[in-house]
């Protein structure tokens, strides 16, 4: 990967900007893209300096020794922000395939050098498919060493092509020594482990999954306050076998996002719309299972809720790491606009990590995120379900993915 300290990307037949008032975008908002026609954008040290048309930035004193990529007839966006991965997983069982799938049949035991390896692959192919910021959960362990150990991994994957955002992921799978002690289980992880991992920085964020058989509400309450004490920023796991009043807890903790959101009713929909916490959709996971509870996307962003899109990847239930796959689901499964869908997946997913004011837009002082896309329309993205429109994928003004002949 050759570093440009200046870089040109001139010619976009539909520069899709992403540009506008601070804040995630919400209901009508929701479909303005900020194209700019026959667009260019000038990237110094990998920041952003200029956008705008062709002509006046091709002119700018500083685009005249700057590397030139020729974009022409092309529609460039920014990099896809995935706000919700389980990226390191083990190999799954691919014999159960597809008849356990819904029953989340689990995955192949692995070392850490195989988990490590098997991550980097995926994210090669996230990059490769437009993901330039992925989030990635760590998986429930026995112990100390087994809640941290999938943390490490993800702190290890220096050679990602994609910046990787570590969250501890807790679903309450409590070790033997807890067990018929969910009190003790749940002071060990909000007194020892959450400070733990906060103390030395192998995660952002805390995810706290509130369900049947899982944490309870006044648990996750508890949960919620502790990682925020700690340090950390947190997200909610709210899925169709949630608590009612997960969502609703969630806002009311200020929680940065609420995931997943199959079958939640009008007053958790009511409670989002009114809140700055992030809707992230998964439309991958019921598309994979085969279930009919579908998150109520038009719903959410017609009360006005912040909704972003992410894929869901795992190794079982939704073994997709493709962004623009995600955006078709989104507009023929939860009949989401092609613009909605594209705010979904990089303005808002940004805000979903809690690093909007970095990337997520093409705007000067933001990082130089970006792919190119070999279609003229930006609707054709979500329209050629399963097919490859992407060619160049830079983030920083370095190209992460190799240019396709």
């Amino acid at each position: 990967m050759k570093k440009l300290d200046r870089l040109l990307i001139r010619g976009v037949a539909q520069l899709v900007t992403l540009r506008g008032s601070g804040g995630p975008r919400r209901g009508p908002a929701m479909s303005d893209l900020g194209i700019v026609e026959n667009g260019a954008m000038l990237i110094r040290d990998g920041i952003i300096e200029h956008v705008g048309p062709s002509h006046r930035i091709e002119n700018l004193e500083g685009a005249r020794d700057a590397e030139i990529v020729d974009a022409t007839g092309s529609v460039v966006l920014p990099g896809f922000v995935d706000s919700h991965t389980h990226l390191v997983h083990a190999q799954p069982r691919l014999e159960e395939f597809p008849w356990r799938v819904a029953e989340n049949a689990g995955a192949q035991p692995a070392s850490s050098s195989r988990l490590r390896a098997q991550a980097q692959t995926v994210l090669h192919w996230m990059a490769s498919h437009g993901a330039t910021t992925v989030e990635a959960k760590s998986g429930p362990g026995l112990d100390e060493a087994g809640e941290t150990r999938i943390l490490r991994i993800i702190n290890g994957l220096d050679a990602s092509p994609a910046a990787v955002v570590p969250t501890l992921y807790s679903a309450n799978a409590a070790p033997a020594e807890f067990a018929g002690n969910p009190d003790g289980y749940l002071k060990w992880r909000t007194a020892v482990l959450l400070p733990l991992v906060a103390r030395r920085r192998l995660a952002q964020f805390a995810d706290v999954v509130c369900r049947r058989g899982g944490f309870s509400l006044h648990e996750a309450r508890v949960h919620l306050a502790a990682a925020r004490s700690a340090g950390l920023k947190t997200k909610m796991h709210a899925g169709p076998d949630s608590i009612r009043g997960a969502v609703q807890l969630a806002v009311e903790m200020q929680a940065v996002s609420v995931d997943h959101l199959d079958g939640i009713n009008s007053a958790e929909i009511e409670a989002l719309a009114g809140s700055r916490t992030i809707a992230t959709l998964i439309p991958g996971l019921s598309f994979h299972t085969g279930s009919e509870m579908r998150p109520p996307a038009r719903a959410l962003i017609d009360a006005g809720a912040a909704v972003a899109l992410a894929t869901g990847f795992d190794g079982v239930s939704c073994p997709s790491c493709s962004m623009p796959m995600t955006l078709s689901l989104a507009c023929t499964m939860l009949r989401m606009t092609p613009a909605e869908a594209i705010t979904a997946a990089t303005i808002n997913g940004a805000y979903a990590l809690d690093c909007a004011a970095r990337i997520g837009s093409l705007e000067p002082g933001k990082q130089g995120d970006f792919a190119i896309l070999a279609v003229r329309d930006y609707r054709e993205l979500p329209y050629y379900f399963g097919v490859q429109t992407i060619t160049r994928v830079f983030r920083r003004g370095v190209e992460i993915s190799p240019e396709r002949k």
